[in-house]
C-alpha cells in the first residue's frame, strides 16, 4: 500500500551514492536493482571488510531480506547510510529503534503477501487436520490395501484461533468464516470493525480453540509466545499452524508436545534455525514440514521485488520511503 506524499517527503534532498545489497535476492530483482543504480553486493565480496574500509562513505541505502537484516555493527560502519529496504514482510532481524536514533528510515513489503500467506495457512491448517500428506504417503507405500486410513478430523465448523490479527491475520480469517469456523483472536488490543471475538492472552485462546493459526509479528516481544502452556492448553485434539515466525513459538516444547501426542498436530512454514528441524518433527506423521514458501509463488514475489525497486528508487530520487514500517 503506497503512502501519500507529504509537503516535506517532496521537498527531501534526493540521495546519491552507492546501493549496498547485503544478502542474496531474487535473481531478477539482482539484476534490476544493478541496472537502475551503483550497487555492490556485499555478500558476494571476497573481502566485505576491506570495501567497508574503503568505500563505506559511498553508500547511502542497503537492501536485505528479512532473514538477514542489517546489523547494528553494519549500521555503525556507514556513515551515510540513509535507507534499510527489506525484501518480506518481516523487520525483527534489523534493530528499527536503533536505526531511526541514526537517521535511518526503514521500509519492508506490506500487504502484497497478504493473500498467499494466508492461502497457505488455511491449506496448512486443511492439510494437517485431515491428514491430507500423510494419507498420501500412506498409499504410496502400499499400505491402503492392507487397511483403510483412520479417520481424521473436520474443518467445517470447527473453534480456529488467530494469534495476532493483523492484516495475514485478517485475511485467514476471511478464508475461515468460508468453512462456517468460530473465529476467535489474541492481540494486545481488540481490533476494530471485525466480527469476531477478542481473547486477551494466548493461553485463553489456545484453552478455547480446536486449532490456532500463528500470524503475530516475530521479534523480541513475540519471542516465545506459543509456549508449553499454550501449547498444553490447546491440549491432545488441538492443532497448530505457524506461518510467522519460528521464534514465536517455543520449539523445544513443540517437539516435546508432538512427541508425547500432547497436541494433535501441527502445520509448520517457519522454524527456530531455519533451515534445520529438529528430527522429532521430520519423523512425525502429525506434522506437516514446509521450507518457509508462504509467500513463495511467482506473483507475490515479483510483487515484493517491485515493491522493494520502488522504494529504493523513492529514496534514492527524494530522500523518502514508500513504505516505512510503522
Amino acid at each position: 500500500m503506497s503512502h501519500p506524499a507529504t509537503p516535506d517527503d517532496l521537498a527531501a534532498p534526493a540521495a546519491t551514492g552507492t546501493v549496498l545489497q547485503v544478502s542474496p535476492l531474487l535473481p531478477a530483482l539482482e539484476k534490476t536493482l544493478a541496472e537502475r543504480h551503483r550497487t555492490v553486493r556485499l555478500h558476494e565480496l571476497p573481502d566485505p571488510a576491506a570495501y567497508l574500509r574503503e568505500r563505506a562513505g559511498d553508500v547511502v541505502a542497503a537492501v536485505t531480506s528479512a532473514r538477514f537484516g542489517v546489523a547494528n555493527s553494519l549500521m555503525g560502519a556507514l556513515p551515510r547510510l540513509g535507507a534499510i529496504v527489506h525484501f518480506g514482510v518481516g523487520y525483527e532481524t534489523t534493530d528499527v529503534v536503533h536505526a531511526r536514533a541514526r537517521g535511518i528510515d526503514v521500509s519492508n513489503t506490506p500487504d502484497v503477501l497478504n493473500d498467499c500467506v494466508a492461502d497457505l495457512a488455511v491449506g496448512g491448517l486443511i492439510d494437517v487436520m485431515r491428514e491430507l500428506s500423510a494419507a498420501d504417503r500412506y498409499v504410496r507405500a502400499g499400505r491402503w490395501g492392507a487397511a483403510p486410513y483412520p479417520l481424521t478430523s473436520r474443518v467445517s465448523g470447527k473453534r480456529v484461533g488467530i494469534l495476532g490479527l493483523g492484516r495475514i491475520g485478517r485475511a485467514v480469517a476471511r478464508r475461515l468464516e468460508g468453512f462456517g469456523t468460530d473465529i476467535a483472536y489474541c492481540s494486545r488490543v481488540p481490533v476494530a470493525d471485525v466480527p469476531y471475538r477478542h481473547i486477551p492472552t494466548a493461553w485463553e485462546l489456545a484453552a478455547g480453540c480446536d486449532a490456532v493459526v500463528v500470524t503475530v509479528a516475530g521479534g523480541p516481544g513475540t519471542r516465545g509466545l506459543v509456549s508449553a502452556e499454550v501449547l498444553d492448553a490447546l491440549g491432545p485434539r488441538g492443532f497448530l499452524v505457524n506461518v510467522a515466525r519460528g521464534s514465536v513459538v517455543d520449539e523445544p516444547a513443540l517437539v516435546a508436545a508432538v512427541r508425547e501426542g500432547r497436541i494433535a498436530g501441527a502445520a509448520l512454514d517457519v522454524f527456530a534455525d531455519e533451515p534445520n528441524v529438529p528430527r522429532a518433527l521430520l519423523e512425525s506423521d502429525r506434522v506437516l514440514l514446509l521450507p518457509h514458501v508462504a509467500s513463495g509463488t511467482h506473483e507475490t514475489r515479483q510483487a515484493m521485488a517491485d515493491l522493494v525497486l520502488d522504494n529504493v528508487r523513492r529514496f534514492m530520487a527524494e530522500g523518502v520511503l514508500l513504505t516505512p514500517v510503522p
